[in-house]
């Protein structure tokens, strides 16, 4: 054990003494460093090379499917809740793609159709996504899980929601439309 214990010990005794050693030979090294500082406060830093801007990558074309979500957007102006807007038309570089801007941002976005029948507008860079459905449509900040804004409507989302109102209810148990009036009494049961 304690052959393995002298080793140990001398190179401890070692690094305790290098700090003295070096603390001794520190006041000769330091004239020798200002000169060094003095040309190096000289001679100009070299100039930074600018940042190159970030490459867009192509996006895929779009197929049969995204061309036919893409036509069942309502292209223009929404006007939304805080008298707030969003403009939605489509992407020039990219067919079958929609740009949608909101405030000073402007989101390139991929149509999808869902199985609900709203029409989801995602983000290609995966930051937001616009619902619209039939009488409203909403700009989704998917990384912060927050609405960016809602009950943006489109002009032919409010004549939609205006024509709805005008049509009598359906009852959803069989019976007349909700809100009839008539003179027929429901069966009675035997």
């Amino acid at each position: 054990m304690r052959h393995f214990l002298a080793p140990l010990f001398t190179a401890l005794a070692a690094l305790a003494m290098a700090p003295a050693a070096s603390a001794q030979t520190a006041p000769a090294a330091k004239p020798a460093a200002k000169p060094a500082a003095k040309s190096a406060k000289a001679a100009k830093p070299a100039a930074k090379p600018a940042a190159k801007p970030a490459v867009e990558e192509p996006l895929p074309p779009a197929e049969g499917e995204q061309n036919a979500a893409a036509s069942m957007a309502h292209f223009g102006d929404y006007q939304c809740e805080f008298n707030q807007a969003v403009h939605v038309s489509m992407n020039e570089k990219y067919p079958g793609y929609v740009d949608v801007r909101f405030g000073k941002s402007v989101y390139t976005m991929k149509p999808v159709l869902s199985s609900t029948g709203a029409l989801r507008m995602e983000d290609v860079r995966g930051q937001t996504l616009m619902l619209q459905i039939a009488y409203k449509s909403m700009l989704m900040d998917v990384q912060a899980g927050r609405r960016l804004v809602d009950e943006c409507v489109h002009e032919k989302q409010a004549l939609a929601k205006k024509a709805a109102e005008n049509q009598p209810t359906v009852s959803l148990m069989g019976g007349a439309p909700a809100g009839a009036t008539g003179a027929t009494a429901a069966p009675t049961p035997r």
